[in-house]
């Protein structure tokens, strides 16, 4: 490889890559990936979802060279376990890398998003739900968090839903066990109507109209988010992870703790 700066992640910061679809289909270097990631793509019986499966893991790989400096195609990515029916659980990891970050990929709908931190780390990214949509997965969310959206009219109950739902899984990549844990089972809630889950920083992020995005990362304290959003032109050119590199960071945020009593948004329910 020939860059010479391999990028880190500060101390309890976190980094964000925004990864666009390609062009063409014929963009997607598909020798990068390995034969579980191949296999993985080929179970998705809408060749759109191939693509978007195969450009997304294409591109982690390719930032994942930026921080560890192994060319993306020699990288070894282990816990993601394919099941033969589609199935995964376990969280990914790279292996044989001595301090290699943590990291955590999701797609959506022509988007991917790629978390990078020393800490364990989950990520979500989904489409803005449809109001159809929300109203049906209610039922399955913890009781406090049906009752601070049920208080919301419906059209700010559908991004609300949004955003939570994308907490609660990025919360839930975080622990390794994705939505095999019951959505039921933790608050994820703005209002502090329940207990956010201990030794984690759970928080959205700003993000365009049409997604809604969230992050979940152990520990404590607030968190420094830096986005950084990669043309199609430079993830899927020659030489990328060079071009990854030299990426300039974009928005900046700050990911708060709501263990902290101070950083809990205020209530909206009526005196």
């Amino acid at each position: 490889m020939g860059w010479e700066n391999v990028l880190s992640v500060g101390e309890g910061g976190l980094d964000v890559w925004l990864l666009p679809p390609p062009a063409s289909p014929r963009d997607v270097p598909i020798g990068e990936l390995d034969e579980q990631e191949r296999r993985r793509a080929e179970a998705y019986l809408k060749p759109q979802d191939q693509r978007m499966y195969a450009a997304a893991h294409v591109g982690l790989r390719r930032v994942l060279a930026v921080y560890t400096g192994v060319a993306p195609h020699l990288l070894s990515i282990a816990g993601e376990r394919y099941d033969g029916e589609g199935g995964r659980n376990g969280r990914p990891r790279v292996l044989g890398v001595p301090g290699a970050p943590q990291f955590s990929l999701s797609h959506s709908h022509g988007l991917a998003l790629v978390a990078v931190a020393e800490s364990r780390i989950g990520a979500d990214v989904q489409r803005l739900p449809s109001t159809e949509t929300a109203e049906a997965c209610l039922p399955a969310l913890h009781p406090a968090e049906r009752e601070e959206l049920g208080r919301l009219p419906v059209p700010e109950r559908t991004v609300a839903f949004g955003r939570l739902w994308t907490r609660k899984e990025a919360y839930l990549k975080g622990l390794g066990t994705g939505l095999a844990r019951g959505a039921h089972l933790d608050y994820l809630g703005e209002y502090g109507a329940g207990e956010r889950p201990a030794g984690w920083v759970v928080g959205n992020l700003p993000l365009c109209e049409s997604h809604v995005a969230a992050v979940a990362i152990l520990g404590s304290g607030r968190r420094r988010v830096v986005v950084r959003a990669v043309p199609d032109t430079l993830l899927y050119a020659r030489e990328a992870a060079d071009r990854i590199a030299g990426v300039e960071p974009g928005l900046q945020t700050v990911l708060r703790d709501h263990a902290d009593p101070r950083e809990r948004p205020r209530s909206s329910r009526a005196a």
